[in-house]
């Protein structure tokens, strides 16, 4: 049996996405049929002087961006820490964790050095110390802030998924501009995922992220996990499909 039917006929989670488009906006986009797909260097509703920039880094590529880690970091701490509230580490005005290794990848969305948004990636074969990836960790009760069953079966350990985890779009970005910042960085994610050998990605988003997601064509999704009620948001685990 393939792991994507597995997930689906085997029916046996603080939410690690924030919302990105408020939860009653997302029906209405996803009727949005005709959405046509952008690239960052064209001119679209979010990026309409074509300054929107996506960058994948890395540990091995971070001395080519100049500040843009740190200033991803700083976003990061302002998002999760400062407006969230959630109890995470953070030093000189930059939120990090224990899964920021050099295994993870870092997509950015920036304009003029400004971050706008943002997601890590990292491997489902990642280990460090005791630690391998969020939604396994809290599975096998390493951390206590996501509770265990989180999803359906149990958490994949094998190269072609990538966990997806700090997904953002910055507050100070106006309404006008989210969807089509959203959409550039999941573009943008789905690529880097694909291109480091992933078949799916697998996250915690919004109850009816993943049918939006299908609807517009950005990635093809499964509901994984149970629905679960978090300070009003309602979420769950989502497999994204991003490879062929």
């Amino acid at each position: 049996m393939s792991i994507q039917r597995d997930f689906v006929t085997n029916r046996s989670w603080l939410s690690i996405f924030p919302e990105l488009v408020p939860q009653e906006e997302l029906e209405p986009l996803a009727l949005e049929a005709n959405v046509k797909e952008e690239k960052p260097e064209q001119k679209t509703r979010a990026s309409p002087s074509g300054n929107i920039r996506v960058s994948t880094l890395s540990i091995g590529n971070l001395h080519n961006h100049g500040e843009l880690f740190i200033n991803f970091l700083r976003a990061r701490k302002e998002v999760f820490i400062s407006q969230a509230g959630w109890d995470l580490p953070e030093v000189d005005g930059m939120e990090f964790d224990q899964y920021d290794t050099p295994r993870a990848r870092w997509i950015v969305l920036h304009e003029f050095g400004e971050v706008l948004g943002g997601v890590r990636l990292t491997p489902t074969t990642s280990r460090c110390g005791h630690y391998s990836y969020m939604i396994r960790d809290a599975q096998l009760g390493v951390i206590d802030t996501i509770p265990s069953d989180v999803l359906f079966f149990k958490a994949p350990v094998t190269p072609t998924i990538w966990e997806a985890t700090r997904l953002f779009i910055s507050s100070d970005v106006l309404a006008a501009r989210r969807a089509d910042l959203q959409r550039l960085l999941l573009e943008k994610m789905a690529e880097t995922a694909a291109g480091l050998g992933a078949e799916h990605v697998i996250g915690i988003v919004p109850a009816v992220f993943s049918k939006w997601m299908t609807r517009l064509g950005l990635l093809s999704a499964v509901q994984v996990g149970p629905v679960m009620n978090i300070d009003g948001t309602r979420t769950q685990a989502a497999l994204m499909r991003v490879g062929r």
